[in-house]
């Protein structure tokens, strides 16, 4: 009798296989196998510095000239790998594997003595003189590693300062003047070639600011003795010509004052020459100041009205400069989309789309105009019961000056903008319909050390509930602390957001960091007229027939990226998160919408937006879409961002929090739901997942896939969510989503 067996797969996975098998046996695979005879792949370099147990050998790795390919994970890259399985010849898959995969970098002699020379040479322009840079090198079969052994060399700090400065007589005056900050700047430290032309840096822009157009770095000179005691003696020379000038020698020690100053743009653009001329801070007469052209530079480029701004300054006899700025239009009007779209295991789908129009120059003075149209759609498909309708418009006017100032009280490069903003948030939901109005008036600008901010010191919301469901109505009539969530209010107050990210860039893939802050608060003043005021059946103020809220509320968030080794292609990214509120006086809960939720796209990826917490509390079956909220909220998120092929980026990420309130009525509900700094760590949600994400160089389009990992709505002794629970209902969510989520 003959033995049969029969292997059963799912046609699906079936398709994948091939793939997962590549993937598997990728690491067992050879990585040299395309190398010519005699060549080598260069596998790692490694940096050994001794003489300074401080000096950061990281520093050095990008004078190297070659640096190893870089590891996809964890020093594990099957893309080398796949490179290998070309046969180097021109046929379709040798082509295909080629092009899939990474090529080793073959190691070159010459290129690890030119590293050695950049890395002495660089110790020289740190301060280390007479270092030493040896290299050896480890064959392990047809790979190599190199070691550099670098002995820094002495170091010797500035002990003494001497001066050598030309006349005029006013130059050596203003000369001296600053010598405080020589002194700061250089005496005590190590002497160094990177320090010096710092210095000569910070003292050229110095004059500059003053008068002294045609000073620069050229004319510093630095002369140091050392000596065997590791001390310098410096002599500071300011040389009065340049280096390949043929002007009188003491021409650029003279101080200069502003000639003409004209301003243009494209004929084609319609702009209000007073704007210009009020942000322009160079003007005919003034000493010339460098730091006037920047912030001149800087005020107009704000405008978001020019592509580009052109300050061109010629010296027009021996004491004028004339200026003449040259502005080229850009396109003012635009439309922005986007959306989020969201679905969990449950089969709740969620789509997020936002529409935009700007106009940046409507009222031909560098004014933006904003409409927003903005929705939030949750629905089950063949279920009608459970739907939530979300509808938002918005209108926003910016104009480029703080109203009710001029713009001569600014002497900075920003000037702060003036926001006035109206919107109308319509939310239907099965419970209740919800209609939203607000407004605010404020500020918004960017300080010198880059700092946006957005400060309102009038904010208003008319909140008012109607159709709401008998069942929910119920609920809240025995739930007084649900009850002050969910009614008609008035939201009144102030608030601000402080922001600060070190890339510019509209998706930022490298190294970067960011700090945000936001605040309300609300009521204050009000409460000042509450004997004037009417009461509600629960004894609150009221204006209108409706209660005024009063409340504060915080939130930070930080976060950073970084590249591993200095290697391209991958990066780590990093955000904490931590908000809460609190409501007094005349409110004993937060206004729903200032309360905070986890879940959704840039949050909880396990979970939708609302659908975690409070605390251990499970979903609330009060709502049939899920509305979980609280007063606390905390967060962590850590993802590995690493390239695969052509616009095609990976990623594994983490996320761990929750949310809490800070109500506790002694019910076990309440006790669930609240936070208790002792255990809080035991209510901490975590989820894992992978994302795949399309990056078009102006947009990135992502698309991630959350799995739970421990779920503190399930039962004790059950929320560790097991391997074979993660792609089953309960235990996962997919969203796609536009922009890195943090």
């Amino acid at each position: 009798m003959q033995n049969v067996y029969f292997c059963l797969v799912k046609p699906r996975l079936a398709a994948y296989l091939p793939v997962l098998a590549a993937l598997l046996l990728a690491p067992c695979c050879s990585t040299t196998r395309v190398l010519a005879p005699g060549e080598y792949r260069l596998e790692k370099n490694e940096l050994v510095v001794r003489g300074d147990g401080d000096f950061n050998a990281s520093e050095l790795t990008p004078y190297l000239r070659q640096q190893p390919g870089s590891s996809l994970l964890f020093g594990w890259d099957p893309f080398l790998s796949i490179y290998n399985w070309s046969d180097g010849s021109n046929r379709f898959f040798s082509r295909l594997w080629r092009k899939i995969g990474v090529a080793p970098v073959v190691y070159s002699p010459a290129a690890e003595r030119t590293s050695a020379e950049n890395i002495r040479t660089h110790l020289d322009y740190l301060g280390y003189y007479g270092s030493q840079v040896r290299t050896e090198t480890q064959e392990r079969g047809r790979r190599i590693r190199v070691r550099y052994l670098i002995d820094l060399g002495k170091r010797y700090k500035i002990d003494e300062i001497r001066y050598e400065i030309p006349g005029p007589k006013a130059f050596g005056e203003a000369f001296y003047a600053d010598t405080a900050a020589v002194r700061k700047a250089l005496l005590g430290t190590w002497l160094s070639e990177k320090s010096l032309d710092a210095e000569s840096g910070r003292s050229s822009s110095h004059f500059r600011n003053l008068g002294y157009y045609s000073l620069g770095k050229s004319n510093y000179t630095f002369e140091a003795d050392t000596l065997r005691d590791g001390r310098a003696l410096l002599t500071y020379r300011v040389l009065p010509y340049g280096r390949a000038e043929t002007a009188p020698e003491d021409s650029l020690l003279r101080v200069f004052r502003m000639g003409k100053v004209e301003i243009a743009h494209d004929s084609e653009l319609t702009f209000r020459s007073g704007v210009l001329r009020g942000l322009n801070t160079i003007h005919p007469g003034d000493l010339y100041s460098e730091r006037n052209v920047a912030n001149t530079y800087n005020r107009l480029s704000a405008l978001r009205v020019f592509n580009s701004v052109g300050i061109e300054l010629s010296r027009a006899d021996s004491a004028l400069v004339d200026c003449r700025i040259r502005l080229t239009r850009s396109p003012v009007q635009g439309i922005k989309a986007n959306i989020e779209a969201s679905s969990n295991s449950t089969g709740l789908l969620g789509f997020s789309p936002q529409l935009s129009y700007f106009h940046r120059n409507i009222f031909h003075g560098g004014e933006w105009l904003s409409l927003g149209f903005s929705g939030n759609f949750q629905f089950k498909l063949n279920d009608p019961t459970q739907r939530s309708n979300e509808l938002g418009i918005s209108a926003g006017l910016s104009l480029p000056k703080f109203l009710g100032l001029p713009y001569s009280s600014f002497k900075g490069s920003s000037i702060p903008r003036t926001e006035i903003n109206l919107s109308y948030n319509y939310q239907n939901r099965p419970e209740y319909t919800r209609h939203l109005f607000s407004t605010s008036y404020g500020y918004s600008g960017t300080t010198a050390s880059r700092i946006a901010y957005q400060i309102y010191p009038l904010q208003v919301n008319f909140v008012r509930l109607t159709d709401l469901d008998a069942t929910f109505n119920g609920t809240l009539a025995a739930n007084p602390f649900m009850r002050y969530s969910y009614q008609d209010h008035l939201d009144a107050g102030l608030g601000a957001t402080f922001y600060h990210n070190t890339s510019t860039d509209i998706v930022p893939r490298l190294s970067y960091r960011f700090h945000r802050l936001g605040f309300d608060l609300s009521g204050n003043v009000l409460s000042l007229f509450k004997g004037y005021m009417g009461r509600n059946a629960d004894g609150a103020a009221t204006i209108g027939g409706s209660p005024f809220t009063q409340y504060v509320r915080g939130e930070y968030a930080t976060g950073l990226a970084w590249q591993p080794g200095g290697s391209e292609g991958q990066s780590v990214a990093v955000r904490i998160l931590a908000g809460a509120g609190y409501a007094y006086g005349n409110s004993t809960a937060l206004p729903f919408e200032k309360q905070f939720y986890c879940g959704g796209a840039s949050s909880m990826r396990g979970w939708q937006a609302r659908e975690l917490g409070p605390g251990y509390s499970p979903q609330d079956e009060t709502f049939i879409i899920p509305s979980q909220t609280g007063d606390i909220k905390l967060e962590a998120n850590l993802e590995y961002r690493f390239d695969i092929y052509w616009k095609l980026e990976g990623a594994l990420f983490t996320d761990v929090g929750n949310v809490w309130t800070l109500h506790d009525d002694g019910t076990p509900a309440g006790t669930a739901a609240a936070f208790h700094i002792d255990d809080f760590y035991r209510s901490l949600a975590a989820d894992w997942g992978v994302g795949l994400r399309i990056y078009l160089n102006f947009i990135l389009l992502r698309v991630d896939l959350g799995m739970k990992l421990h779920d503190p709505s399930r039962p004790e002794g059950r929320r560790l969510v097991s391997p074979d629970a993660w792609l089953r209902r309960g235990g996962y969510a997919v969203h796609f989503g536009v922009g890195y989520p943090f």
